[in-house]
């Protein structure tokens, strides 16, 4: 997947006051998709201590919402909050999302309407019916929860509809699939806002992995605990150590004792991508985070990072995040600069991603 480094984010990250986030509450809603937003976005620190983002709640009409489980939740604001909002999300409602008509009428579709022609809107859940419905998901890629992917699929054919990843990124409109990917996106915002430090230390306080890229599978077919079949987090966790080095997949699949094909099978099976997929992401992440926090040269944070040249770091950038190092620097740097290089990022969950380099 393509995560640009939008005019959105880029404006976010220069701003000197916080970034607006609007939460559209619909009867019906489900509480743990309304808290992460708050907590995640809530978290978000400058390196001086300020709040990066403010976060409301809204709803159609101000007053009690009717949550999925047994208790009710009261939204102090109306569709007016979406008009002053920098990014809007909607989390799903179960008990509206999968009976809405297109295209969309009525109060829903006016507060939607309000939401300025810069801002950014995101999905968590089945809140992608909402955004198709819209016309705003029209001729672009988009994801929900797998279980309702196919009735998605059905209802908005003019959607490329992707049920196997996480979130999407399509710049202005991005969309989620479960709750969970629903941390996933929140945090990827935050990485494209202010940085993948910024990004880091919200994942720390929540106590969440940093960093799962959106293209990584929702679910695997197989459970990763099942206890007759090792696993491959002993390799990742050695090739964090060692993302500077020339790794091979034969050196990877030797770790965690297994055939360079059983491997290769296993690890797409609990990880989602290829193993070459997931190191050259980890070493993208680390050059992110090099980038950041120190003063490198482009040529050093090349080789740290394990992408041996300026050359290979600027098309991976370029590919992945359309922008350059030096782009990336301006936008992202943080007020300091630490004596020391910051460490290898540190994936504590074994679906965990980040950056580069081939195997």
């Amino acid at each position: 997947m393509t995560a640009a480094v939008s005019a959105v984010s880029a404006v976010s990250a220069r701003s000197g006051s916080p970034h607006r986030v609007a939460v559209l509450v619909r009867h019906g809603v489900l509480p743990m998709e309304l808290g992460l937003v708050h907590q995640l976005f809530g978290s978000a620190r400058s390196p001086a201590g300020e709040p990066l983002y403010s976060v409301v709640t809204c709803a159609l009409e101000p007053g009690s919402v009717r949550t999925d489980v047994d208790f009710t939740l009261h939204a102090d604001h109306g569709p007016e909050a979406l008009a002053v909002a920098d990014t809007v999300v909607v989390p799903a409602s179960h008990e509206q999302d999968e009976y809405l008509d297109a295209p969309l009428t009525g109060p829903l579709a006016d507060a939607l309407a309000a939401i300025p022609a810069a801002g950014r809107i995101a999905s968590i859940c089945t809140g992608a019916f909402v955004l198709a419905a819209h016309g705003l998901l029209d001729g672009r890629r988009a994801t929900t929860h797998w279980r309702s992917a196919e009735a998605f699929a059905r209802r908005f054919p003019q959607v490329e509809t992707d049920p196997e990843v996480l979130y999407v990124d399509e710049g202005r409109v991005l969309t989620s699939a479960g709750e969970a990917a629903g941390i996933d996106l929140c945090l990827h915002m935050i990485r494209c806002d202010f940085g993948a430090a910024a990004a880091a230390d919200v994942a720390r306080r929540t106590v969440v992995p940093p960093h799962r890229e959106g293209g990584q599978a929702q679910y695997i077919p197989r459970p990763v605990a099942e206890p007759d079949l090792a696993g491959t987090g002993a390799s990742r966790a050695w090739a964090l150590t060692r993302l500077g080095e020339p790794l091979t997949l034969k050196q990877l699949a030797a770790r965690d004792g297994m055939s360079v094909r059983t491997f290769s099978r296993r690890f797409r099976e609990e990880v989602g991508l290829t193993p070459m997929q997931w190191l050259t992401r980890q070493r993208l992440e680390y050059a992110r985070q090099l980038l950041e926090e120190t003063d490198h040269t482009i040529d050093r944070i090349a080789t740290k990072s394990g992408f041996g040249t300026s050359a290979s770091l600027r098309q991976h950038f370029q590919t992945t995040l359309g922008t350059s190092p030096g782009a990336y620097r301006t936008t992202f740097r943080g007020p300091a600069t630490p004596a020391t290089s910051p460490s290898p990022p540190n994936t504590s969950s074994p679906s965990g991603t980040s950056s580069p380099s081939g195997v």
